[in-house]
């Protein structure tokens, strides 16, 4: 037998042990049946125990990462083959042991199983219940994990396409799973609605076609909020050809009609109220609100004012003039008679008076002044 100190000495590996838990498995348990003959074992009940560190682990297997090492081990561990001592384990080094009462390198040889296997653990699909483990290199998701995504619309070729960036992401992490179907299928899931999301967004981007016309439900909303159907319609040329000669892509053409439609249709509304039209007063015509807010500034009461419209609007139809504005006509009507009212016009008088008597003194008192000074002879004496 060749030493162990030669890098390049075969691995020998039985067939059957590697059909019955896998090629991994059997790699890994020959690896360590061999370090328990050449490093010295020790007894311990009734079994060999080799003490080994992570780095001597690298060393003997240089094929795989660390990753792949543990989840092997992890693997025979569960399936009742190998033995790690973690109570006398230090730093980075691990005992183990095989566990069986004969020599593995004599199983190996004889073309046996080390222990009774009940059923074969397939190496690339680790997701059994109650077990977690590391993902392997050529992971594969399971057909029923297909026909899962396939029930959410997901194409299969799509699911596979994701495997190799899905393995290599978890590989770089080192975590172990339950189930990595399950993982797997919920990140085929997020990746199928991120790729219909950019899909549809990009579907959108449509540019202004001469043919457009606005769905229904735009001219539902338009027509619920009091615009009239004949404006909408009118309206819809200008829109097309302003966005046709812009050349702009937009996915929410809809939209943006509905908007312009609220904006045109509020100047419109705006403009016929306040055309400057000059029109004769209707007969149940009433003052707007801002007028009795001019009022209420001018500290003329609201309801003088409101018990004067009937004789306004009377005067005013049998007049059979026109006025642009006739909130401003009433406004000039009302502070006319309000001033002439007999309270107003008696207190207007006293201060008229007062004001003249003021007027007179002041005048008095000036010519008093100017006679005092042309008349001075104080100079000459």
């Amino acid at each position: 037998m060749q030493s162990s100190l030669i890098p390049e000495r075969p691995l020998i590996v039985s067939p059957t042990l590697a059909a019955t838990i896998g090629l991994e498995e059997a790699v890994l348990l020959h690896v360590l049946s061999e370090q328990l003959s050449f490093r010295g074992a020790q007894r311990r009940d009734g079994l060999s125990w080799v003490e080994l560190g992570q780095q001597d682990l690298l060393d003997l297997m240089p094929f795989w990462a660390w990753i792949d090492i543990k989840r092997i081990q992890q693997s025979l561990q569960e399936l009742g083959l190998l033995l790690v001592d973690a109570g006398t384990s230090r730093g980075d080094s691990w005992f183990f042991a095989i566990n069986q009462k004969e020599s593995v390198g004599q199983t190996a040889q004889a073309s046996s199983a080390p222990a009774p296997v009940t059923a074969p653990v397939p190496r690339s699909t680790p997701d059994q219940p109650g077990r977690a483990s590391y993902i392997a290199a050529d992971w594969q998701p399971d057909h029923e994990w297909l026909v899962l995504c396939g029930q959410h619309g997901v194409p299969e070729d799509f699911a596979r396409s994701l495997v190799p960036g899905f393995v290599m992401y978890w590989r770089d992490r080192g975590q172990s799973r339950f189930s990595w179907g399950n993982v797997f299928y919920k990140h085929v899931l997020q990746k199928w609605r991120e790729d219909q999301s950019r899909r549809s967004a990009g579907s959108l981007e449509t540019p202004m076609s001469s043919r457009w016309r606005p769905g229904e439900e735009a001219i539902a909303i338009l027509v619920n909020a009091g615009i009239s159907e004949a404006f909408i319609e009118d309206a819809i040329p200008e829109f097309v050809l302003y966005w046709r000669e812009r050349g702009e892509q937009d996915g929410a053409w809809n939209t943006r009609f509905v908007g312009h439609i609220r904006r045109q249709w509020a100047r419109y509304q705006a403009s016929v109220e306040h055309d400057g039209v000059p029109r004769p007063i209707p007969e149940g015509w009433q003052p707007s609100e801002e007028v009795f807010d001019v009022l209420r500034l001018a500290e003329i009461d609201e309801q003088f004012a409101r018990d004067k419209i009937p004789e306004f609007v009377l005067y005013w139809r049998d007049a059979g003039q026109v006025q642009a504005s006739w909130n401003t006509k009433f406004l000039q009507f009302i502070k006319f008679a309000w001033a002439r009212r007999p309270e107003a016009i008696g207190t207007g008088v006293i201060q008229s008076h007062a004001r003249d008597q003021q007027t007179v003194e002041r005048d008095r008192h000036g010519l008093e002044a100017a006679f005092r000074r042309f008349t001075d002879r104080s100079w000459a004496e």
